[in-house]
């Protein structure tokens, strides 16, 4: 049995960045080996919602989450993330200088 997890990151405040980042994402836009990457990491489903600047991640992984990927994969990723690093802003608590934040659940409406 997998798990959920989330993050949150910050885009720069520019209308036509962000609207560059959402064509970016749009389905069938991101590089093919981008998502083997994601795919093979562990993680089973993600998705990217976003309100003004803010993006929220979401995801479900497995339970060896993460896993390695494949070095052909690393190399499309590394190029893919560079890409992306102009739209984006990084949260100051992001974890180890990394770009998505990690976030903290505070709440369930099923442990009440």
């Amino acid at each position: 049995m997998g798990r959920r997890i989330c993050f949150a990151l910050d885009l720069v405040d520019d209308h036509d960045l962000i609207a560059a980042y959402e064509r970016a994402h749009a389905p069938g836009a991101v590089w093919a080996e981008v998502i083997e990457g994601i795919r093979a990491s562990g993680i089973e489903t993600m998705e990217i919602w976003r309100v003004a600047t803010r993006l929220f991640m979401i995801a479900e992984v497995a339970d060896d989450w993460p896993r390695p990927i494949p070095d052909r994969l690393r190399v499309v990723d590394d190029r893919w993330q560079a890409t992306m690093d102009r739209f984006q802003q990084r949260i100051a608590n992001a974890a180890d200088g990394g770009k998505w934040a990690p976030m903290t659940r505070i709440f369930a409406l099923d442990a009440q």
